[in-house]
C-alpha cells in the first residue's frame, strides 16, 4: 500500500531573518517547514516538479542570507528525536537532525557518557555537526560520529553513510565541500563512552578547571568550564548581549605549510605566534590573532557592522545592518591578513545566493 500524500504547506515571501543569528537578510520565494520526512521528500518533488532551487536551513547560525533574499524553496529543518543504544562497551546516540544541538550535549552529559562535553554551548541544530565538522576546545563531532543518515537528493533514497563516507576535514566533510547540496542530514549517530573521562586537552578548559581546583572533574565540570569560557567570548547566544547577532567565529582557523607559517611570524616579528602542528605536516594559526595582528581590535565598528567586543573572530551586525554590509567588512578583513601575513582567511558561514 502506497503512503497517503502528504499535504505540503508551501508559504510564500517569508521572511529569513527572524531565522538567522545575524537577523539579516529577505524572503524566501518559497518556504516550507519539515517536521517529519514524508514532508521533507513531498518538499524537495514539490521542488524538483517546477525546476526551483532548493535551500536547506537549520538553525540559522551559520548562515548569512542575503538582502535581496532567495528565489528558491527555503526548507527548514524540524526533524526530532534522540534513540540510544548499548554496543560494545559504547552508547550510540542517534538524534534527528532537528534536535537542538546544546540540549543533546547537555543530555549526553547528564548521563555521563563522554564525547560531547567540549561542544557545549555552540547554537544550531545536529544537523549542521557533521556538515562542518563542528569543533571547539579538543574536540571535533568526527571524533565519535559513526554514521549519518541523509536523504540523497539526486536519488530520492535514504543512505547511511560512515565516517570515511563523510570526508571529514577541519570544519569540512563532503556534504559542505566535496558533494555541496547533494545530501540533506536527517539523521546523526555518535558513539559515546560512558563514565569515560572528559578531553582537557585545551589550555583554557585545563586552566578554568584547575582555578576552580577541581583534580578530578567530571563531564559536568568541564561543561561547565567551557560555557563558562564561551560565555565571556559571546559565544553562547544570550538575550541581550550586544554582540549576539553574529555567526560566532566568522573564519576558520587557517592551516598553512610550516614555511608559510615560518613567514608570518617573521613578519609579525614574534616568534611565539599561536601554531599549531597538524598531522599532515602543516601548522594551524589563529585567525583571531591574525585579524588583530592586522590592525583591527575587538569592538571596531564601520557603520553598522564590526568585530565582538568579546572576540575578534566574530562579526556583528549592529541595528541598521545589511549582510552586503557584513560581507564587505568580512573582506576587509581578509584583505588586510591577506596584504600583512600572505594568509587568505576562509569564511566559516554559508553565504546563499
Amino acid at each position: 500500500m502506497k503512503p497517503a500524500p502528504v499535504a505540503l504547506s508551501v508559504r510564500e515571501g517569508v521572511a529569513l531573518a527572524p531565522y538567522t543569528t545575524l537577523g539579516l537578510g529577505g524572503a524566501a520565494r518559497w518556504f516550507v517547514e519539515a517536521t517529519d520526512e514524508a514532508t521533507l521528500r513531498a518538499a524537495l518533488v514539490w521542488a524538483r516538479a517546477r525546476g526551483v532551487a532548493v535551500r536547506i536551513l537549520g538553525g540559522g547560525s551559520n548562515v548569512v542570507v542575503p538582502d535581496a533574499g532567495v528565489d528558491a524553496l527555503v526548507v527548514q529543518i524540524g526533524l526530532r528525536g534522540v534513540t540510544t543504544r548499548e554496543v560494545r562497551g559504547a552508547v550510540e546516540v542517534t538524534a534527528a537532525a532537528g534536535e537542538p544541538w546544546d540540549d543533546l550535549v547537555a543530555f549526553a552529559v547528564a548521563h555521563d557518557w563522554a564525547g560531547l562535553e567540549c561542544l557545549s554551548g555552540i547554537p544550531g541544530l545536529v544537523g549542521a555537526t557533521p556538515m562542518q565538522n563542528v569543533g571547539a576546545y579538543g574536540q571535533e563531532v568526527s571524533d565519535t560520529v559513526v554514521a549519518v543518515r541523509a536523504l540523497d537528493t539526486s536519488s530520492g533514497d535514504a543512505v547511511t553513510l560512515s565516517p570515511a563516507q563523510c570526508g571529514f576535514g577541519y570544519r569540512d566533510s563532503a556534504f559542505k565541500s566535496r558533494e555541496p547540496g547533494r545530501y540533506v542530514v536527517l539523521a546523526v549517530t555518535y558513539r559515546l563512552r560512558p563514565g569515560g573521562a572528559p578531553t582537557l586537552g585545551y589550555a583554557d578548559v585545563a586552566r578554568d578547571v584547575a582555578a576552580r581546583a577541581l583534580t578530578a572533574p567530571t563531564l559536568s565540570d568541564v561543561r561547565t568550564s567551557v560555557l563558562a569560557i564561551r560565555r565571556t567570548k559571546s559565544m553562547v547566544l544570550i538575550p541581550g548581549d550586544p554582540n549576539r547577532r553574529s555567526c560566532g567565529s566568522f573564519f576558520t582557523n587557517p592551516v598553512v605549510p610550516r614555511e608559510a607559517a615560518e613567514r608570518v611570524a617573521e613578519r609579525a616579528g614574534e616568534r611565539n605566534l599561536p601554531r599549531w602542528p597538524q598531522g599532515d605536516g602543516g601548522v594551524k594559526l589563529s585567525a583571531a590573532w591574525l585579524i588583530e595582528r592586522a590592525g583591527f581590535r575587538r569592538g571596531q565598528r564601520e557603520g553598522a557592522v564590526g568585530l565582538s567586543t568579546a572576540h575578534a573572530l566574530a562579526i556583528v551586525a549592529h541595528d541598521g545592518a545589511r549582510a552586503t554590509d557584513v560581507l564587505a567588512f568580512a573582506r576587509r578583513l581578509q584583505d588586510s591578513v591577506a596584504e600583512r601575513f600572505g594568509v587568505r582567511l576562509a569564511l566559516e558561514p554559508a553565504v546563499w545566493q
